[in-house]
């Protein structure tokens, strides 16, 4: 039988309690992308990187990780989108580009590649809105606690899963997570973090996952064998019913995880899955690894394991659990190098180091939580968000040309962007929109300069420039100032702002051949 939900929300409570008894703060430290620090399966087929070298862009809502994803120069620009706050439907809307397809009510990473989304300042909590990943590859997701996603009830988003992976994924690394739920599927919600459809070299590490009635999948059913090559480790599954994780084929790898309150079932191998169990640590549990509803079998190996109060079932035509005294049916060849802590203090390492806000420390094969190195490219002090614009030489271009653009606030207008007048200004009727300089002639212009009035500094929060005679994207930036390009000939230049804190006003849309 499943827990009821006011013993599930009681298990959180506890944990909650816990992890203050424990000095474990439970809102986030800065943290910075340690991508260096990937580990397990999706460290193979060339690795995974995320965003690493590209451009760091603060993100406080959905529609502005959307927004930064967008105004990339192409759908696999690098980029690094450092999330604070609390990002949920209110604050998620579908932002549109060549460089994105995106969604409302979901954190959108679709055919997209090489992006890092990393929690920081006081940590980044998705609240009932699921992070979907699809056909996609090179992702990071690190520090960030993502709760109470349904799939029925109100409000919905990504199917239920608070991680949800589908459509030819490949080399996701997802780091430092809380994954939790209130309930089971009775309740509205479904997997933690789930792996369907040609999904392959991912790792979840350091990691909590909690009080939901499925841990996670691999493979969304026996026909959906083209999944694998998972690696979990450093993990702490509690209080879930079953699916910790489910694998439908394919290959895994379960090292140093903590296991505790598994209801009815654990690690559920069928349907010809392989799957390595050592060194975990499996607490007051029942059924923790073995092939179960269905009779289609898998296999496991295991080594170095300790069960502690854990239960078994009596095998049956689709029961076949692998215990009380759990041995290998099969071999599992690891191409990876680790080096796992002992089973015993798994459970004290795992406390200290899984979930967001833990400040990313992870452990050195010697059961003692270390802090990693500073990622090399992140900056030691953060740049500043209002950077006065860089003043070029020549003659500004803008005056004199045409304007126009795709709306305009009551009072404002298109020309008061090329007058010289930093007192007038144009905003868009919303908090996003586009204005244009024009000529009559084709113009070499190389670098431009957007102004913002008084009192609106730092208010626009991403944009594109753009080639509007080809639509090809000449820069993107996440605060208003100097941008340059390679000289361009055009007859016509938009300034588009894809994401803003409040309504932009822009006071000056210089531009200049050099």
């Amino acid at each position: 039988m499943k827990r009821p939900l006011a013993l599930r929300l009681s298990a959180l409570s506890a944990a909650t309690a816990l992890a203050a008894a424990a000095g474990i703060a439970l809102t986030s430290p800065e943290a910075t992308a340690a991508t260096g620090g990937v580990t397990g399966y999706a460290t193979q087929n060339g690795g995974t990187t995320g965003g690493a070298g590209g451009q760091r862009v603060r993100a406080t809502t959905g529609t502005e990780i959307h927004a930064a994803l967008c105004g990339r120069a192409s759908s696999s620009t690098p980029i690094i989108i450092e999330v604070e706050g609390t990002i949920n439907h209110g604050n998620t809307g579908k932002v549109s580009s060549g460089s994105c397809n995106t969604a409302a009510g979901v954190i959108e990473l679709k055919q997209i590649s090489n992006v890092t989304l990393v929690g920081v300042g006081a940590g980044a909590v998705f609240d009932q809105l699921g992070i979907h990943i699809r056909q996609s590859s090179n992702i990071i997701i690190q520090n960030v606690t993502v709760r109470n996603v349904k799939k029925s009830g109100s409000p919905t988003s990504n199917g239920g899963d608070a991680i949800g992976m589908e459509s030819d994924v490949r080399n996701v690394w997802v780091d430092h997570a809380t994954l939790e739920a209130s309930g089971g599927e009775s309740e509205g919600y479904d997997g933690l973090f789930d792996m369907k459809d040609n999904t392959q070299y991912v790792t979840l590490s350091y990691s909590v996952l909690r009080n939901s009635g499925r841990g996670g999948l691999i493979g969304s059913s026996e026909s959906d064998l083209s999944n694998g090559y998972v690696t979990f480790h450093h993990n702490r599954y509690e209080n879930i019913d079953s699916r910790a994780p489910l694998l439908r084929g394919g290959t895994a790898h379960a090292y140093n995880n903590h296991y505790v309150s598994l209801n009815e079932s654990g690690i559920n191998s069928r349907a010809g899955a392989k799957v390595k169990v050592d060194n975990n640590y499996f607490e007051d549990s029942k059924d923790v690894l073995g092939t179960f509803y269905t009779d289609q079998r898998g296999s496991w190996q295991v080594a170095g394991n300790v069960f502690d109060n854990v239960t078994w079932s009596s095998p049956g035509s689709e029961n076949y659990p692998a215990g009380p005294n759990p041995q290998s049916t099969t071999t599992v060849n690891i191409p990876y190098a680790y080096t796992p802590d002992a089973a015993g203090c798994v459970p004290d390492v795992v406390r200290r180091t899984a979930g967001a806000g833990t400040g990313l420390q992870v452990s050195d094969g010697n059961c003692t939580p270390q802090t990693p190195a500073p990622d090399p490219s992140t900056p030691t002090t953060p740049p500043p968000t209002t950077p006065g614009p860089t003043e070029p030489g020549g003659a500004n271009l803008s005056l004199g040309a045409g304007a126009d653009g795709s709306s305009k606030a009551d009072g404002t207008s298109y020309g008061n962007v090329r007058d010289g007048n930093l007192s007038t200004y144009w905003s868009p009727s919303g908090s996003t929109g586009s204005v244009s300089v024009k000529w009559g002639s084709a113009t070499s212009v190389s670098r431009v300069v957007v102004r913002e009035a008084s009192g609106a500094t730092g208010v626009v929060r991403a944009w594109r420039l753009l080639n509007a005679d080809t639509g090809a994207v000449l820069a993107t930036g996440t605060t208003a100032g100097t941008a340059t390009f390679p000289q361009t000939s055009l007859k016509k230049i938009t300034f588009e702002i894809t994401s803003a804190s409040g309504t932009p006003r822009v006071a000056e849309f210089e531009t200049y051949a050099s």
